[in-house]
């Protein structure tokens, strides 16, 4: 199985549960990893073949940015089905993280993988 994959994607949004983290932007940082069969383009060389990293990343970035979810659980949910249902890919392992979010840790979050990883 080959991967595509997104390291450090920050975006800026709305997350949290309590009263002051409503009122501000808050940066996350996203690593993506995705199956792919990588044979085609890479057979081609046309980028038409291939899982583009710059349209997923321009998909989260549109719709994280403009979300506003109290958990990282459920963000990470929303935006890993966005990765399998348009993009087509059949398994994602998505690390949400939240930097500064707890003092003395540089960054808290969650790290799921949804789908069948196969090949």
């Amino acid at each position: 199985m080959d991967i595509v994959f997104i390291e450090d994607l920050r975006i800026d949004t709305v997350i949290g549960i309590y009263d002051w983290e409503r009122r501000v932007r808050q940066t996350l940082s996203f690593d993506i990893e995705m199956a792919f069969d990588n044979t085609v383009p890479a057979a081609s060389d046309n980028i038409a073949d291939t899982l583009n990293y710059k349209d997923v990343s321009k998909r989260l970035i549109a719709y994280v940015s403009e979300s506003s979810f109290g958990l990282v659980e459920t963000l990470a949910e929303r935006c890993a089905a966005i990765i399998r249902d348009e993009f087509g890919v059949a398994w994602v392992r998505l690390k949400l993280s939240k930097p500064g979010a707890v003092r003395g840790a540089k960054a808290v979050g969650v790290c799921i993988e949804r789908g069948k990883r196969t090949g």
